[in-house]
C-alpha cells in the first residue's frame, strides 16, 4: 500500500503538519463568560478603519485596467493579476454562523456582493463559518468562476451551480495560465462545521505565483515549524497575507492573546519572517468580534513590532475596508 502523507489520518480525517503545536487542553470555551468579557469591549470604530463607497468604486474603476489588492473585509480580498481577478474565502453575509447565529459584522463589506467586478478565481482556505459563508456562495454571480479548495469541499460549490471546482491536497499545483500557478501549502489549523465533522476536510494556504512575484494568501493559522520549511522551499515572498486578529480567549484560556491556532500580531510577523517575506498585509482582523482583544489593538501591535522580525514599519501593511492599491505600488517595482 502506498503511504499516506503525514496529514492524512486513517478515519480519512486530517491534521496539522508533525510538528505542530496541539490545541490547549485548558481551553474552556463558553457562551456566557464570552459574552459577558465581549460586552466590556469598545466598539467605537475610528473613521481610518473604513474608505467611503464613493472612493471605493471610484478606485475600481481606476485601477480596472491595472494588478490590483483590494480589501473587502476580514478575509475577503480581492486580487487582479494580468486578465485574473481572484476573490478570496468571500464572506458578504451580516453574521458568520447558520442562519442568523454567530458574531454579527460591526464593519460592513466594502462592496455589496452584486457590486464586486468580474471574477475569475474563488479561493476558498477552509469551512469555518467566517470563511465559508454558504450564502455568499449560492448568491455568488460569477459561478463560472473557478474553484480552489481543500479535499472534502468540493461538494458545497458543484451542487449550488459551480462548473469548474478542484479540490486540492497539501503541495497540489494548478496552473491557471502562463502568467499564474497556484500552490496549495500547509497551514496549522483545524476545520468544523457541526458537532460530527471535526477535520474531516482539509484546510490551508494558498501560494500565488504570478510573472515573478510571490503572494501568499494565509488561511487562518497558528505558528509552527512548517512555516520555516516552507520559506526554504518557496521563499522569498514577496506579499503575505496572514491573520492578525482572534487571538484572545482569557479568562477561558488560562493566558491571554495566546490561541493555538489564531497567530496574535507578533506571531503573524513570525511567520512573515519564516517565510522570507518582503512585506505582510494583516488580515482577519476589524470586521467581527471573534474573539476579546480591543478591536483594533491588532493593527496597533503588527505596526509597533514590525521592526522587531526584521521589517520596517511600512512594511507591515494595513488596509482600511475598501482600500485598493496597486500591485506595483505596494510592491514598489517599475
Amino acid at each position: 500500500m502506498e503511504k499516506k502523507p503525514f496529514h492524512h489520518l486513517p478515519d480519512g480525517t486530517f491534521r496539522n503538519p508533525e510538528g505542530s503545536p496541539e490545541r490547549n487542553s485548558n481551553f474552556k470555551w463558553s457562551f456566557k463568560i464570552f459574552n459577558k468579557e465581549k460586552k466590556k469591549l469598545n466598539m467605537n470604530i475610528p473613521k481610518d478603519h473604513i474608505v467611503e463607497k464613493k472612493k471605493i468604486l471610484s478606485d475600481l474603476e481606476r485601477f480596472k485596467d491595472d494588478d490590483f489588492i483590494g480589501w473587502i473585509g476580514h478575509a475577503t480580498f480581492l486580487l487582479k493579476l494580468g486578465n485574473t481577478t481572484i476573490i478570496t474565502d468571500p464572506v458578504f453575509s451580516k453574521n458568520a454562523g447558520p442562519l442568523f447565529f454567530g458574531p454579527k459584522r460591526f464593519t460592513e463589506p466594502a462592496l455589496k456582493l452584486n457590486e464586486i467586478p468580474k471574477t475569475d478565481l474563488f479561493l476558498l482556505t477552509h469551512n469555518h463559518y467566517d470563511h465559508q459563508d454558504m450564502r455568499s456562495i449560492k448568491k455568488f454571480p460569477f459561478k463560472d468562476s473557478k474553484v480552489l479548495l481543500p479535499l472534502k469541499l468540493g461538494k458545497y460549490f458543484t451542487r449550488n451551480g459551480y462548473s469548474d471546482v478542484s479540490e486540492m491536497d497539501w503541495y497540489d499545483e494548478i496552473k491557471i495560465n502562463d502568467e499564474l500557478k497556484v500552490t496549495f501549502l500547509p497551514a496549522v489549523h483545524w476545520s468544523k462545521r457541526s458537532l460530527t465533522d471535526t477535520n474531516k476536510t482539509l484546510w490551508g494556504n494558498f501560494l500565488i505565483e504570478y510573472k515573478d512575484k510571490k503572494i501568499l494568501f494565509a488561511c487562518d493559522t497558528g505558528v509552527g515549524n512548517i512555516y520555516k520549511e516552507l520559506g526554504d522551499k518557496f521563499g522569498p515572498i514577496d506579499l503575505t497575507l496572514i491573520n492578525i486578529g482572534a487571538y484572545n480567549f482569557y479568562p477561558m484560556m488560562p493566558y491571554k492573546d495566546k490561541s493555538s491556532y489564531h497567530t496574535n500580531p507578533e506571531e503573524a510577523l513570525s511567520i512573515a519572517k519564516d517565510l522570507k517575506s518582503k512585506k505582510a498585509i494583516g488580515m482577519h482582523w476589524g470586521t467581527f468580534v471573534l474573539s476579546l482583544e480591543p478591536i483594533m489593538e491588532p493593527r496597533n501591535r503588527f505596526k509597533d513590532n514590525a521592526e522587531k522580525f526584521g521589517f520596517t514599519r511600512e512594511d507591515a501593511i494595513i488596509f482600511k475596508i475598501g482600500e485598493f492599491q496597486s500591485l506595483k505600488n505596494l510592491l514598489s517595482y517599475n
